[in-house]
């Protein structure tokens, strides 16, 4: 069968003996619409929209090209997210691609796909998002001068520490501190696009005027530029990593992407206009921060405004990152394809602990090292490489496997077109511009194979490994979980 399920360990009707009785321990199913839009949408608007505009207007060259460019990742974002819709329809567990590249390729994609983003590319990324709030959190305190790199990188780590803490106490917490978050940042965007707005009325169009003027485009500067644009559109299908803890994930997953994402590039569109009324693209290219620059170029004494605004973003779209990496390392040890504590779950706050505490380890120690806009060209890199294979699995189990049921449908020329998209911008950057860098990335993907035969295919584990995983399970308070049958 295509449909592939691996044997685990723990059968999802196996009990577990907890303080209360005898009874199934499972993660709670805590998120609605309110806030599977605040997921989507709070992880999405991070740092991205405040630092990305200048490097998609320094590829392409001129104000309008830069706006076709994030017009276009909002429309690509959203159909893939409409795909990921009926995947998650379809196998209604958390997990996102991992989950997906297992159900329908088998055990070894997945392993490669897990082994790549739990080490790698999901503490790369919220690395980043902490290393952008750090940057804005302790600017006001350097006024005049950069801040001092350890201060910037000890603030990051703090950052990390304090989600670890919110998200092992309560998945409630977690999903409030987003909700709250979420509305500040979209009141900050509002801000924005209202100051923006203000701007035009009273004439200030230059921007504006031969709009493509000085447009470039070579097949891989338009990649990159879309990988600049799309790091700020990152998150689009974070809700599909946590869909066992959905209410009603049949009904809660399409909607809430439906809602979420089309208002993201409203406001994504609306921002770039403003800060194209505010500045004229050379002035743009020079800002070492664009929000920061239109700030003091609009409100005056008020600019500290947006230095808090941009802080509490990339905040809350740290939480939301964090939140759906550390499920994407639950859900892979509880198919065998990590260490068995990464599996298990607090018996009584019902958060995957060991999982996030793993997490947070290894973004902790991507701060060390790396610049912005380097990871997010490999980050994208790596992304839409097997954003591509989860696509193909939908298009091959609606051409194939029609007769399993799903609430929602997506029609067959969306995926198709987000495939085309993938293979694109996988193919275009390497073709154009061949850097040595992306080697490193393909090499380490296919490192896994040398964990993946001794430790997953035949189960070679030492004997100590045991009796590591029993004393962190009594020292964590944590225990093996069922899975959720939706």
């Amino acid at each position: 069968s295509t449909m592939r399920k691996r044997q685990t360990r723990y059968s999802p009707h196996s009990t577990t003996d907890l303080s209360e009785g005898r009874e199934k321990l499972r993660l709670k199913q805590e998120v609605g619409l309110i806030s599977g839009v605040s997921l989507i949408a709070g992880t999405m608007i991070g740092s991205g929209i405040f630092m990305s505009p200048e490097w998609v207007l320094h590829h392409m060259g001129s104000p309008a090209s830069s706006l076709l460019i994030w017009a276009a990742c909002g429309v690509l974002a959203m159909f893939g997210a409409l795909s990921y819709a009926e995947l998650g329809t379809i196998i209604k567990e958390s997990g996102g691609e991992y989950i997906y590249i297992l159900r329908i390729f088998g055990s070894f994609p997945a392993f490669l796909f897990a082994y790549t983003s739990v080490i790698l590319v999901r503490p790369a990324g919220l690395a980043a998002v902490c290393l952008s709030f750090a940057e804005y959190a302790v600017a006001p305190f350097y006024p005049g001068c950069s801040s001092p790199q350890v201060v910037v990188k000890c603030t990051a780590a703090a950052c990390i520490l304090v989600l670890t803490i919110i998200n092992c106490l309560n998945v409630r917490l977690a999903t409030s501190i987003m909700n709250v978050f979420t509305a500040a940042k979209l009141l900050a965007l509002l801000v924005i696009v209202v100051g923006g707005l203000v701007l035009l009325a009273k004439g200030q169009t230059q921007s504006f005027q031969n709009a493509f003027q000085n447009t470039t485009a070579g097949i891989g500067t338009v990649g990159v530029a879309f990988y600049q644009g799309l790091w700020s559109y990152d998150g689009w299908n974070n809700l599909n990593y946590v869909t066992e803890e959905l209410k009603k994930p049949e009904v809660t997953l399409p909607r809430a992407v439906m809602i979420a994402i089309p208002l993201v590039t409203c406001l994504y569109l609306l921002v770039n206009v403003s800060y194209f009324a505010a500045m004229a693209p050379s002035e743009l290219l020079t800002s070492g921060a664009v929000a920061v620059t239109w700030g003091d170029k609009v409100l005056g004494s008020w600019a500290w405004l947006i230095s808090l605004s941009v802080a509490l973003s990339t905040f809350g779209s740290s939480n939301g990152t964090f939140f759906s990496g550390g499920r994407m390392c639950y859900i892979a040890a509880r198919e065998g394809h990590m260490p068995d504590i990464l599996s298990m779950a607090h018996v009584r706050c019902l958060t995957p602990s060991p999982a996030l505490l793993f997490t947070s380890a290894m973004s902790l120690i991507m701060i060390m090292s790396g610049n912005f806009t380097s990871i997010v060209n490999f980050f994208s890199f790596i992304a839409w490489f097997f954003y591509g294979m989860t696509i193909s699995g939908l298009l091959y189990l609606k051409i194939k496997k029609p007769e399993l049921p799903r609430s929602y449908k997506v029609p067959i020329i969306i995926p198709i077109i987000v495939l085309i998209a993938a293979v694109y911008l996988v193919l275009a950057p390497i073709i154009d511009q061949p850097q040595t860098e992306i080697l490193y990335i393909v090499l380490f993907i296919f490192s896994g194979i040398v964990l993946y035969f001794p430790l997953v295919r035949f189960k070679c584990h030492p004997r100590f490994l045991q009796r590591v995983t029993l004393h962190l399970q009594l020292f964590l308070e944590v225990a093996p979980t069922a899975r959720d049958a939706n």
